[in-house]
């Protein structure tokens, strides 16, 4: 119930922003998640956080800052590495390293019962992408911290830009 209640919350948040400002600045994504790595295997497997498929989905909205910076907004829905679902929200940049590559980072606010006790948290998320005109393909490090994560995690998405088709 209390994941309904933030999922219900986080949509009308989304309803409210002006949108049709905003997405004539920018770009509208849709983020399909997929896939994670965990580098400590037999501790994932024996904690039960060893799913590594993480069928999901979300959007991205995405706008230049300058010529070298684009500034971008995550939110979405996956089944995480514990079999549980996890909200993600916020935003992020990314340093256009060359005519592909995009270098930069996050700030995620993380909702699940997985992570961190099943208590929702915020973290900063190193992210690592490849950009062609209509996909991105996205991967961020997930640190192992404390309580919050017990596993060094690589995941993996990708990102449809409905204007690059």
């Amino acid at each position: 119930m209390r994941k309904l209640r933030l999922l219900l919350s986080v949509v009308l948040v989304l309803g409210a922003l002006p949108w049709p400002q905003a997405v004539g600045a920018g770009e509208l994504g849709i983020n399909v998640y997929g896939l994670s790595y965990h580098f400590e295997r037999e501790r994932a497997e024996r904690l039960g956080y060893d799913n590594e498929v993480n069928p999901g989905l979300g959007v991205r909205y995405r706008a230049p800052l300058n010529e070298r910076w684009d500034w971008f907004f995550d939110a979405g829905a996956y089944r995480d590495s514990g079999r549980n679902t996890a909200l993600v929200i916020g935003p992020g940049a990314f340093w256009k390293a060359t005519e592909g590559w995009r270098l930069g980072g996050a700030v995620a606010f993380f909702d699940s019962d997985t992570y961190n006790r099943g208590r929702s948290f915020i973290a900063p998320l190193p992210v690592l992408a490849y950009e062609w005109r209509a996909v991105t393909l996205n991967m961020v490090y997930i640190p192992k911290v404390g309580d919050l994560n017990s596993i060094n995690t690589l995941g993996f998405w990708v990102t449809f830009w409905p204007r690059g088709f």
